[in-house]
């Protein structure tokens, strides 16, 4: 299990994260969501080792990682939003030296190199420069990568960039299949409609701060509105929610509002 307790980031004068608090067990899918500014890409960071918190801690299966930083990197696949690879290498190249870099013996690194190629539809280009690739291109060989040591966390900031729609549809099963095998995924997104579709739970920042923290389907219905859209609207924009659910909004009605939390515990099925 990975638990996240009172962590909180600042940068001189500004706080960008401010005493998150959350736990992502095996078998779920965490969807982070929040307006540009919100916390997400420092969570992100925090959690992969490259920032170190101003406060608070991170633990990985009750230890913290602070006291053995390689424990939990042994056991983490991470797709950034750029993907920022070795452009004079190949696609198979590429992949081989991520594995390498993982300590994947030849006889299984080659046969898992060959079923990411196939999957994510890069076989009859695998042998081409990265420097030669679309966007999309690159962003499948950045999650080859991530899941080449079949990571029991995998942590993904944006992993949908610049990937075509039949490519979106591979990513949402492979996800579930992941889930259902009992990985832990964060995954950090704009893309609403997917979250929706595949996050058993969402956690919405706002200004560094938790302002959710449930089930889609909860959040729904205690908020009374259809979609995560309108969910995400009304916790994060700068307006009453009169307007924001299309009714009129008195001219008295300041365009600031209490932002109400809701936050509850979901039990997880075995």
């Amino acid at each position: 299990m990975l638990e996240v307790r009172h962590l909180t980031k600042r940068f001189g004068g500004l706080c960008a994260v401010d005493n998150l608090n959350f736990t992502l067990a095996g078998g779920e899918i965490l969807g982070c969501l929040g307006p540009n500014g919100a916390g997400k890409s420092s969570t992100v960071k925090m959690l992969i080792g490259l920032l170190e918190p101003s406060e608070g801690e991170i633990l990985w299966n009750g230890a913290s990682v602070a006291i053995d930083p390689t424990e939990l990197q042994r056991c983490l696949g991470y797709v950034p939003e750029e993907s920022n690879l070795y452009s004079y290498l190949s696609g198979r190249e590429y992949l081989q030296l991520a594995g390498r870099l993982r300590g994947l013996a030849r006889r299984t690194l080659e046969p898992k190199i060959d079923e990411f190629l196939r999957l994510f539809s890069l076989w009859d280009d695998r042998d081409c420069p990265v420097s030669a690739y679309s966007k999309g291109m690159r962003q499948k060989i950045s999650l080859s990568a991530a899941l080449l040591h079949d990571p029991e966390i995998l942590i993904l900031d944006e992993p949908l960039s610049g990937l075509d729609f039949n490519t979106m549809l591979v990513i949402r099963e492979l996800l579930q299949r992941l889930a259902a095998r009992g990985k832990m995924i964060f995954y950090s997104s704009h893309v609403l409609d997917v979250v929706e579709k595949v996050c058993a739970r969402v956690l919405i920042l706002r200004k560094g701060v938790v302002v959710a923290d449930d089930s889609v389907s909860k959040l729904r219905d205690l908020m009374h509105l259809p979609t995560l859209e309108g969910v995400f609207a009304q916790l994060t924009l700068d307006a009453p929610p009169e307007l924001l659910a299309g009714r009129p909004c008195p001219s008295e009605v300041r365009l600031t509002w209490a932002y109400p939390t809701y936050n509850s515990s979901p039990v997880l099925e075995s």
